[in-house]
């Protein structure tokens, strides 16, 4: 008995990202989803900043370490994301075309 099952390749993530074209990381977002994520990284941590003096908390200091908490967290998501998103992956270029 022949089986039907066959196997398929798992798709590659769409990239959201164009890469760099020298140095390491993600360059220019080239897609609405890109655009999206550098637009609630750059809402989330330049709100969480600028709200800062207008919130009527009595302890400014744990106030301060909370958005400075929030503003590691956002980036390091917004690092995941741009790493599992870029085109041609993260690494090191020196100027060739991918």
């Amino acid at each position: 008995m022949v089986s039907e099952h066959t196997e398929t390749k798992p798709t590659p993530r769409a990239a959201w990202f164009a890469p760099k074209r020298f140095g390491y990381g993600a360059g220019t977002p080239i897609t609405w989803q890109g655009w999206a994520t550098l637009g609630l990284f750059l809402v989330v941590t330049l709100g969480s900043s600028f709200a800062l003096p207008f919130l009527p908390f009595r302890h400014t200091t744990s106030l301060l370490v909370g958005v400075i908490l929030l503003d590691i967290i956002a980036t390091a998501l917004f690092f995941w994301v741009c790493r599992s998103h870029t085109q041609g992956g993260w690494r090191w270029r020196w100027g060739e075309s991918d």
